[in-house]
């Protein structure tokens, strides 16, 4: 059945305003199903549309507490990029950007891709060092990267302050070309339509209560505010609930969650060419296809479910972007934001199978979430489906912090964790 308005669609494809959501009727749980997924943000919709077009596996439920795309889906900055330093992080990443490339045609529905090409700058050797031996590295993995010079940096996005006299003067960058932007509420909103067309269930307002394990402790059910839902494999991709969700089958995880802030400015008409981001200042940007600029800050400095964050934190950051960016100066914000991101010990996801049988977990993106969508959804359908993890995600395994093969990532982001 349908769940989208022909006319709200159509309202959307003219308007594409932000807060839009889409006439979705939400069915009735089924007393069982094959697979449930806990969450309904962009990685478990895209789990469940690769559960249903690659392993055949349609008798899926995504259960939302809330609205589809609600959480942190609609509570990022859009950038997409694979220019993370080691080998799995690399071939992760590249995976999802390869899949970003062909993403709209194979959902029918315009997700507004763009490789515009992400810029990650350096202000002083450290940061020359640190960016070309991922240049580097990214070369010998075969995903594009290249050092450009301050002059060069600046013909590539021309708003760029080279000035010497800056606080923190820009000295060169490292330019992935692949890199880009999307819209994050059609990227949702694209995998709901087509897996909805497959047969999945995709069930709003319907929070998890417990979940429960029957003879050997393996899942057997969940339980939801509109009832009991029979299943023999439940994953989990609830980002910023991961651990609650989690407790209820009574497991622990090695996350701590922080509030993520982001905001934008009034719209103004196209003027910057592409994605700039930089570790030292902390602060990223890039303006979207309605005109805003879409400004990222850091994480707050204390753990927090709290989606609003610290006052300080984006204010450090419009400084940093006045300074980088001087013709800005005098634009207002329109609004602000947090998200919740949960962060693993070695700044890496969890994707895999746990200690109870049919219980999947995938979370631990901290601010690496929106940019894997694709490549997230199709492993975690993949290890789903074959119960064993693909070649890609199998490093990023639950008992890698029992064993000690981290991949510390820490330095990936382009603000501090």
């Amino acid at each position: 059945m349908q769940r989208f308005s022909a006319l709200a669609l159509i309202r959307h494809a003219f308007t594409g305003h932000k807060t839009w959501r889409p006439q979705w009727r939400s069915p009735e749980p089924k007393p069982r199903y094959d697979a449930v997924i806990i969450g309904g943000g962009g990685h478990g919709l895209a789990t469940a549309y690769y559960l249903a077009t690659e392993f055949g596996i349609a008798n899926v439920a995504v259960l939302e507490k809330g609205w589809i795309g609600g959480g942190n889906t609609g509570r990022n900055t859009t950038i997409i990029r694979s220019n993370y330093l080691f080998d799995e992080s690399a071939a992760l990443y590249d995976h999802a950007v390869k899949l970003w490339e062909g993403l709209s045609q194979a959902l029918n529905y315009n997700v507004m891709f763009s490789q515009r090409g992400v810029m990650m700058l350096a202000h002083n050797v450290h940061d020359q060092q640190s960016l070309k031996r991922h240049v580097h590295a990214n070369r010998l993995n075969g995903v594009d990267n290249e050092w450009l010079s301050a002059p060069a940096a600046k013909a590539f996005c021309p708003p760029l302050n080279i000035e010497a006299s800056m606080r923190y003067p820009v000295i060169g960058a490292a330019l992935q070309r692949r890199g880009g932007v999307a819209r994050h509420d059609a990227v949702a909103w694209g995998y709901a339509r087509a897996a909805d067309a497959l047969g999945v269930d995709i069930i709003e307002n319907c929070a998890v209560t417990a979940i429960r394990r029957g003879v050997g402790g393996a899942v057997e059910a969940v339980e939801t505010t509109r009832g009991a839902i029979e299943t023999r494999k439940v994953g989990v991709v609830a980002a910023g609930n991961t651990s609650t969700v989690m407790a209820m089958a009574d497991l622990r995880m090695p996350l701590e969650s922080y509030p993520l802030q982001a905001l934008v400015s009034e719209p103004v008409k196209p003027i910057f060419p592409c994605v700039v981001m930089s570790n030292t200042i902390h602060a990223y940007i890039s303006q979207s296809d309605k005109g805003e600029l879409v400004i990222g800050a850091g994480t707050d400095a204390y753990v927090s479910y709290t989606q609003r964050g610290a006052l300080h934190v984006p204010m450090h950051t419009l400084e940093a972007i006045c300074e980088l960016f001087p013709i800005f100066r005098r634009l207002r914000m329109l609004r602000n934001w947090g998200g919740i991101v949960d962060v693993t010990p070695d700044r890496s996801p969890i994707i895999g199978k746990t200690s109870v049988a049919g219980l999947y977990v995938n979370c631990g993106w901290g601010t690496g979430g929106f940019k894997a969508t694709p490549g997230s959804g199709h492993l975690f359908a993949w290890t789903l489906a074959k119960d064993e993890p693909h070649p890609i995600n199998a490093p990023f395994r639950l008992d890698r912090f029992r064993d000690g093969y981290l991949i510390d990532e820490a330095a990936a982001a382009a603000v501090a964790h």
